[in-house]
């Protein structure tokens, strides 16, 4: 694969604000939410995270594609990203498991890369103006771009869910020994990552996932002992038909909610979400658990949060977050019901808080 690198390509805002810098990965224009991710490590679990569909990352590290592609670290089948923006590009990367180089990879998915940005400057902007949308161009003038915003949908207006999700069924496969008091469980995806049914897997159970646009007949007619709601993309505020099947699911069936899947849980209670100004991705966000007065590190993705003041009586908050107050986790005080907002499976990101797969696990137990 042809691995040389391109010049003059631009990042727009729409503020106006122009990021001149280099091209690398594919030659095509691309348009998306731009936001930021503070991780050191973990590029291509960043890229294949179908919670970034529609949207231009930002790589806050300075130094990105110095280990290369391996065929291990994917989140889902491909490039899940608009596109990619960084400060300096490795084109030799030195791993034993590297198969090919990150320009490479963008080029063999047609996703465009700009390097040689100040991402600092750029990052600095998003905190203060919050997310906006940009493009990935050759243009050197917003005129274009402005026009092209005019006549698209917004970010915040489309349903990336249905894009990103599996559109049949599918069982992840068994590594160990399943015998009958092997929990069953049924991951619905909305746009979820592999470690996700990595880990359940390690920990015994069968997993099957469903597409998001299950019904609640063929979710109860595989005879879960328990249902996770993935993360994922977008504005949860637009999933109504999955809240709907949400609310149907059988109330003593444990739940298990991760990110998208914590905010469509509380939307099913009647609670509301807001978008946050720039969101939180990285794998470096202070979480307090309430329960144990402890402080993890965690890994996070996401530009929206529930709004504390419409939480219903029967849920508890459970976790917040130490930068900001933002609700992290949240319980059901009487049903085996528990979701958290931060990434449990890391990938990438400090992997402190897999035991909360256990927490769950010992809800189906208790059942």
């Amino acid at each position: 694969m042809n691995n040389t690198i391109s010049n003059n390509i631009n990042l727009i805002l729409e503020d106006g604000s122009i990021f001149k810098g280099k091209a690398f990965g594919s030659t095509l224009e691309s348009i998306g939410e731009v936001v930021f991710n503070t991780s050191m490590t973990g590029y291509q679990e960043m890229l294949t995270d179908p919670s970034y569909s529609g949207q231009i990352v930002i790589s806050t590290y300075p130094l990105i594609g110095n280990y290369g592609i391996n065929k291990i670290d994917f989140e889902s089948k491909k490039i899940q990203v608009a596109g990619f923006v960084i400060k300096n590009l490795c084109t030799e990367p030195s791993h034993n498991s590297s198969e090919f180089t990150l320009n490479e990879f963008l080029q063999s998915q047609s996703i465009p890369g700009i390097y040689d940005v100040d991402t600092r400057a750029l990052a600095k902007k998003i905190r203060q103006k919050g997310v906006m949308s940009g493009k990935i161009s050759k243009d050197s003038s917003a005129d274009n771009f402005f026009s092209e915003l005019k006549s698209s949908t917004p970010y915040n207006q489309t349903n990336f869910v249905y894009s990103t999700s599996t559109k049949k069924n599918y069982n992840w496969p068994s590594k160990t020994n399943k015998t009958q008091q092997s929990p069953k469980i049924v991951v619905m995806d909305f746009g979820l990552k592999y470690n996700i049914l990595r880990i359940l897997e390690s920990k015994g159970c069968e997993v099957t996932v469903v597409p998001a646009n299950s019904t609640i007949k063929k979710i109860l007619d595989l005879n879960p002992d328990g249902i996770v709601l993935s993360p994922g993309p977008g504005d949860p505020s637009l999933l109504g038909d999955i809240v709907d099947v949400v609310k149907q699911l059988p109330p003593r069936l444990p739940i298990f909610g991760i990110c998208l899947g914590n905010q469509i849980l509380a939307h099913a209670f009647g609670a509301k979400t807001f978008k946050l100004k720039f969101g939180h991705r990285g794998s470096n966000h202070p979480v307090k658990d309430l329960k144990s007065n402890t402080v993890s590190i965690t890994s996070q993705n996401h530009g929206y949060s529930i709004d504390p003041e419409s939480l219903p009586t029967e849920l508890e908050i459970t976790h917040i977050n130490l930068n900001d107050e933002t609700i992290e986790g949240i319980r059901h005080k009487t049903l085996p019901i528990m979701s958290i907002q931060f990434h449990s499976e890391a990938s990438p990101g400090p992997k402190d808080n897999e035991y909360i797969f256990d927490d769950f696990l010992n809800l189906i137990e208790k059942k």
